[in-house]
């Protein structure tokens, strides 16, 4: 039987691990997707960039054409919404389980800044769309979120704000509180994905709407409509340079927002709970022509090294997220949350360590298929990194436009803590950790009990072991 075609995207043994998991629907899925991805995303990334204008009048008010064309495709062949189980999700979900998604997430990854739009399967409207799956109204998905499952429409998740140490999101300010038969918004944002795309419709922003409730019971999320009165788009925020265009990170104004009293979701004061949610799942060939003192690269031991550790790092980092992804299957994302933290540490980081090796073989003016395996390679392990935006790069210090590293380099180092700091990500996981050590010293006492019965039994008498040099 030959091969499935999903092993040239990942190891053939990370495949034989969970392919029994595997549906014949998800395996015909992949299958498609794998040649969607390699036949036609791929080849049209040129040409997207391309498309993105140049005219400041115009960079924000335009988006490629050729990314209809691909959705239309991907529609048609069934690659479309994939991240949504139908197990969680039934009325709108499609037959696959987290871990069938979490490689056909690594599939696209391969080509970051299309392939998971062409599906749409890109952040933030992942997120956005499960929050209103889960806690919308009727109404509310008819108006918000039908259109963002077509791909009619795009979205942004507003929480980062400006001074305040968003990523504890206890601290949020901004204000939402009810006048009348209206909520009032008012509050100052920043770095919201997505803010710039013309085809944005609606944000959802999280706010204080009652300090005098308990600590994680005074914010709520509401939907504000991009269009609104009073939502006033700053400036694009630039990452390293790079404005991400045209989606963007916007600095964004909410100034006295009026909207209906049914923008609410999910009730008052349950945005900690929705966040914590929202934020679970929704979260990886050397070119041998050059010659450097008079050996060719793939002959310095330097860098068979770093081929050598990225690999290891590379497989290492999507069997975290393979047991991530297991694990939410299993008991869902909050029974996964230990999983989910490590995943959200450990990838981001060795993708950036994969990227900054790829810039130290590639040199200042070698071509990009030098290191193509390496960002190829970084991609792959990436699963849950689709909201990484990878626009065309810049002239950039040490790296020309002839290479998406400094681009690629950007966006990672920044999903380090705009999807919550590596820090608390590890306090997370370290919290967790320590809560097993009761339990273990009572393992240990009930050993050591063991251990003395055996020794009686056997006439041993008590001993202590002394080193003698």
């Amino acid at each position: 039987m030959d091969a499935h075609p999903v092993t040239e995207f990942i190891s053939p043994s990370a495949w034989a691990l969970v392919e029994s998991k595997f549906s014949p629907f998800a395996k015909d899925t992949l299958a498609k997707l794998c040649k969607f991805v390699e036949e036609d995303c791929l080849p049209a990334q040129s040409t997207f960039h391309d498309q993105i204008s140049t005219d400041p009048a115009l960079r924000w008010k335009s988006y490629p054409k050729i990314m209809e064309e691909l959705k239309a495709k991907a529609r048609s062949l069934g690659l479309w919404n994939l991240f949504l189980s139908k197990e969680h999700y039934p009325d709108v979900g499609v037959p696959l389980t987290n871990l069938e998604y979490a490689v056909m997430a690594e599939v696209m990854g391969r080509c970051v800044k299309i392939a998971p739009e062409a599906c749409n399967c890109s952040a933030p409207d992942t997120g956005n769309m499960e929050v209103l799956a889960r806690y919308g109204t009727q109404k509310q998905k008819d108006e918000w979120l039908k259109p963002l499952l077509a791909g009619k429409t795009r979205s942004s998740f507003a929480m980062t704000e400006k001074g305040i140490a968003s990523s504890d999101a206890t601290n949020i300010q901004t204000s939402i509180r009810v006048e009348g038969n209206e909520i009032v918004v008012n509050g100052h944002k920043w770095w919201i994905s997505g803010a710039g795309d013309p085809r944005n419709a609606i944000h959802l922003v999280m706010g204080k709407s009652d300090v005098s409730a308990t600590k994680h019971q005074q914010q709520s999320i509401v939907i504000v409509p991009a269009n609104a009165k009073g939502v006033k788009l700053v400036r694009p925020m630039h990452v390293f340079g790079y404005d991400d265009a045209p989606e963007g990170h916007f600095e964004v104004v909410y100034d006295n927002v009026r909207i209906p009293l049914e923008n609410i979701i999910g009730g008052w004061g349950r945005g900690f709970e929705i966040i914590q949610g929202r934020l679970g799942p929704g979260r990886m060939v050397t070119d041998t022509r050059k010659v450097m003192f008079g050996k060719m690269l793939y002959e310095h031991g330097t860098v068979v090294e770093k081929i050598a550790k990225s690999r290891m790092e590379i497989d290492q980092a999507r069997l975290m997220v393979m047991s991530a992804a297991l694990q939410i299957d299993l008991v869902r994302a909050k029974g996964a949350m230990m999983e989910i933290g490590m995943a959200k540490a450990i990838v981001p980081a060795m993708v950036n360590e994969v990227i900054d090796r790829a810039m130290q073989v590639h040199g200042a003016d070698l071509p990009l298929t030098l290191s193509e395996e390496f960002l190829v390679s970084s991609l792959r392990s990436f699963i849950l990194s689709s909201n990484i935006d990878t626009s065309p790069p810049c002239l950039h210090p040490h790296f020309s436009e002839d290479t998406d590293l400094a681009a690629l380099w950007s966006g990672v180092r920044t999903l380090r803590y705009a999807d919550g700091p590596d820090e608390v990500h590890i306090s997370q996981v370290g919290t967790k950790e320590l809560k097993k050590a009761p339990a273990l010293h009572l393992a240990h006492k009930r050993y050591l009990e063991r251990e003395e019965k055996v020794r009686l039994a056997a006439g041993v008498k008590d001993h202590v072991f002394i080193g003698k040099l």
